[in-house]
């Protein structure tokens, strides 16, 4: 099951083998893969002679001019990555159980647009409170380098706290921890180095890794809530509250008392700042306002959070916030998008 759900004409790593080699002739090569995957999971073998990865970078915009205008991809073995997958299967039987329902990612029985249609409703309410006092935000945050900044003894001490076991964060650890990168540039594999911290874009394993750094996020917020510091939304007719809404590492924060929230807010941030390792894009990261919010509190409120004020989140997830009367050109950008994939498809 493993070896069949990885895509089998992925990039492969430095071995030069795609998954493809694999799956064609597991007749020949199966016996031995599973032997060798076994040894390693049993610990009977050492992971660092699978575990060196080579790093990509794909240009973000068509001319970059500087290294934050790529994104690095780590290309795995595929030997890894049976390993992982097999991991994988594990983390989601349990997964549902340890994270919240406000987190949508990766986790079996949840969707995407879950999310779309909580936030497009309360959004909707900020701008149909006219007649009511209540001063509402919502703040969308961006994390900067969200996977390669995470501290790893962050990620094992949340193992434990969500009661994983000893053996298996021991595992999970020997993946992450026995890692050694070299850059591919100009088709030249440079010298090896071992990383420090972070999460490799392009593991297998890293997107339900990086859910249990957030649940910390999560943690922290539900706490705040708690202790009476941070005020929850709320919508509809049975006045649902709602704090939070996370897909992976796109975060949207709702409150009702935007002066006191924000300083709240911005403690909050701080704190999984100072654990996480993450850190806020401030350039990216905006903060919108209800009806009822003056311009002089909107001001002040952004100050306090440095981030920019917007009139309209416009989009999240992909999706336009705001839908008025002219519904055919809200989404006109979405249409156009996914005619360009259809375009690509072959048959």
């Amino acid at each position: 099951m493993a070896v069949k759900s990885i895509a089998p004409l992925k990039a492969s790593g430095e071995d030069g083998f795609p998954a493809i080699v694999y799956q064609k002739y597991w007749l020949i090569t199966g016996e031995k893969v599973t032997k060798y995957c076994l040894d390693v999971l049993h610990g009977r073998r050492n992971m660092e002679e699978i575990n060196k990865t080579c790093i990509i970078l794909i240009p973000k915009v068509n001319s970059p001019k500087a290294m934050s205008q790529f994104r690095p991809i780590s290309l795995c073995k595929v030997i890894y990555k049976i390993i992982s997958k097999v991991l994988i299967n594990r983390f989601r039987r349990v997964l549902s159980c340890c994270i919240e329902d406000n987190q949508r990612a990766f986790i079996a029985g949840r969707q995407i647009t879950d999310n779309i249609f909580v936030a497009y409703e309360i959004l909707h309410s900020f701008k149909k409170r006219r007649g009511s006092s209540k001063k509402g935000f919502a703040l969308k945050i961006d994390m900067s380098k969200a996977y390669d900044r995470i501290e790893l003894g962050f990620l094992e001490n949340m193992m434990r706290r969500l009661g994983f076991c000893e053996d298996w964060i021991l595992l999970v650890m020997r993946c992450i921890t026995s890692v050694a990168y070299s850059v591919v540039l100009n088709g030249r594999i440079g010298e090896e180095f071992c990383p420090q911290r972070g999460l490799r874009q392009g593991d297998p394993l890293s997107p339900y890794l990086f859910l249990i750094c957030v649940k910390g996020f999560s943690r922290i917020i539900a706490l705040a809530k708690r202790e009476g510091r941070l005020f929850r939304t709320k919508i509809g007719m049975g006045n649902v509250s709602v704090s939070h809404l996370f897909f992976a590492d796109d975060s949207i924060l709702f409150g009702d008392n935007p002066i006191e929230g924000a300083s709240n807010i911005k403690n909050v941030v701080n704190k999984y700042e100072k654990v996480s390792g993450q850190l806020v894009n401030f350039d990216k990261s905006l903060i919108y306002f209800n009806n009822n919010v003056d311009p002089e509190t909107r001001i002040h409120v952004g100050g306090i959070l440095g981030v920019r004020i917007s009139n309209n989140l416009k989009k999240y997830l992909g999706l336009p916030t705001m839908v008025g009367r002219r519904k055919k050109h809200a989404f006109v950008h979405t249409k156009e998008r996914f005619i360009k994939v259809l375009n690509n498809w072959s048959l």
